[in-house]
C-alpha cells in the first residue's frame, strides 16, 4: 500500500488534540503531498518540520499542516513548541516501538494535520494530548483501524462530540 491514513482524539477543553495523517512512500502521492506542504506556505497556515529538537529531524520526516489559521505568536509559538516536540516524539517512538518499521523510515514520509484551539493556555496539556493523539493516529493508520467492520459495526452508536447535538 502506497498510502496509510490515521486519526487520533485525545484530550479535553481548548488544549485537545486532533491528528489527521497520511503516511506514505517518497516517491507516492504521499511524498507530493509533502512537498506541496513545505513548498506552499501561506500566512497563518506555516507548514513546519516535525523536529525533537533544532537539527534533530525525525525519520519518517513529518511536516506538520495547520488545521485552524493561526492569527498570533502565542498560538504560532504553541505549533513550533509544544505541538511540534509531541509530533516529533510520538513519531520516533513508534519508530523505536516497530509501528512504523525501522527498515522503511528513510522510504516513508508523513504529512501531520495538527489542530491548536485559538484559546489553548496549558502548553503541558497541549505537548501530552497530541503526542498520544499522534501515536494514536499513527498506531491506527499502521493497522488499517478502524477496519470496514469496524466502522459499519458502531456507526449507528457513534456521537460525535462536536456534532452539535
Amino acid at each position: 500500500m502506497s498510502m496509510y491514513i490515521g486519526e487520533g482524539l485525545v484530550g479535553e477543553g481548548n488544549e485537545i488534540a486532533h491528528i489527521d495523517l497520511l503516511i506514505g512512500s517518497k516517491d507516492g502521492p504521499v511524498g507530493t503531498a509533502f512537498a506541496n506542504a513545505l513548498a506552499n506556505q501561506h500566512a497563518g497556515h506555516t507548514n513546519l518540520l516535525a523536529v525533537l529538537t533544532p537539527n534533530l529531524a525525525i525519520k519518517p520526516a513529518t511536516v506538520m499542516i495547520t488545521k485552524v489559521t493561526i492569527k498570533g505568536m502565542k498560538q504560532a509559538v504553541q505549533m513550533f513548541g509544544p505541538a511540534q516536540a509531541a509530533v516529533a516524539k510520538a513519531v520516533a517512538d513508534s519508530v523505536e516501538a516497530g509501528i512504523i518499521p525501522k527498515d522503511k523510515a528513510e522510504d516513508l514520509v508523513i504529512v501531520c494535520g495538527v489542530f491548536i484551539h485559538p484559546a489553548a493556555a496549558d502548553d503541558k496539556k497541549i505537548y501530552q494530548y497530541n503526542y498520544e493523539s499522534t501515536k494514536l493516529a499513527i498506531a491506527n493508520a499502521m493497522a488499517g483501524k478502524p477496519t470496514v467492520d469496524e466502522m459499519l459495526a458502531g456507526k449507528e452508536a457513534a456521537a460525535h462530540p462536536f456534532r452539535g447535538f
